[in-house]
């Protein structure tokens, strides 16, 4: 079910917002000696063929032997194809709409604390420019290392927001393909369908073929809602998501002793 991944993908990743941009703005602090972060290291290209030496070529000799013919197998089934529209499901879809929201709601909330944040790392480099003629060097020196370390510090923080939020939407987003996925088996099974498509890749077709709202009434009634991972406070970075764990292999079995 790929394309109902990508699908589901695209309008969750849609309205990620400023945030992650804002992130990535570089912050210093006044008289630090104009240091500023180090950029990319640029890119290496590929070692060039040399000049005047020719390019490598297959070995030539014997031609390349075709594979055996096989058996003849039994031939696949009729096609029976059903056509699912997984942006109309997407709408209909309460759970899906659930996960939008609160992930739009995360966003928005992250953006306007960031904003917040921002607007006090210049207040506060506006103030120590103002009163760097009333202090010493080294009152100078420790405000800066006080003001660098509060952006360095809220920096993680937002970082680590960002990151949880978006593993919860993708977290969201599984829970959904899978119901989805085995709703939509059941579906074409009911009507004996053994291919689904998506709608766009259907130039025409007739109504009967479309499953879609079939899908998305049993949808509603397979999921509801969505488990969403709580919002992080960003102290810590997010947890890497656990994975289901492989069945032990068999042990090989013993071989009997000669006499």
């Amino acid at each position: 079910m790929t394309s109902i991944r990508y699908a589901l993908a695209l309008l969750l990743v849609a309205g990620s917002g400023p945030a992650l941009a804002q992130q990535n703005q570089e912050w210093f602090v006044p008289g630090q000696g104009g240091q500023r972060p180090q950029g990319q290291p640029q890119q290496q290209r590929p070692p060039q063929q040399p000049q005047g030496q020719p390019a490598q070529r297959p070995p030539q000799g014997q031609p390349a032997q075709r594979p055996a013919a096989l058996p003849p197998g039994s031939p696949p089934p009729t096609a029976v194809i059903g056509i699912v529209d997984i942006p109309e499901i997407q709408r209909l879809s309460t759970a899906f709409n659930q996960v939008r929201e609160e992930i739009e709601r995360r966003r928005t909330r992250l953006n306007e604390d960031l904003q917040r944040e921002q607007n006090g790392w210049r207040e506060a480099q506006q103030a120590l420019s103002v009163q760097r003629t009333q202090m010493t060097p080294d009152q100078i020196r420790n405000r800066e290392r006080e003001l660098q370390d509060r952006i360095t510090d809220s920096q993680r923080i937002f970082r680590n927001r960002s990151q949880a939020i978006e593993q919860a939407a993708q977290q969201s987003l599984m829970q959904i393909e899978e119901a989805l996925a085995g709703v939509v088996r059941q579906v074409a099974a009911s009507r004996s369908v053994n291919i689904v498509v998506p709608r766009p890749l259907v130039i025409m077709n007739d109504p009967g073929f479309d499953l879609t709202e079939e899908v998305a009434q049993q949808f509603n009634r397979a999921l509801r809602q969505v488990n969403i991972a709580p919002d992080s406070d960003g102290a810590n970075p997010p947890a890497a998501p656990a994975t289901p764990a492989r069945p032990a292999a068999p042990a090989p079995a013993q071989q009997p002793r000669r006499n």
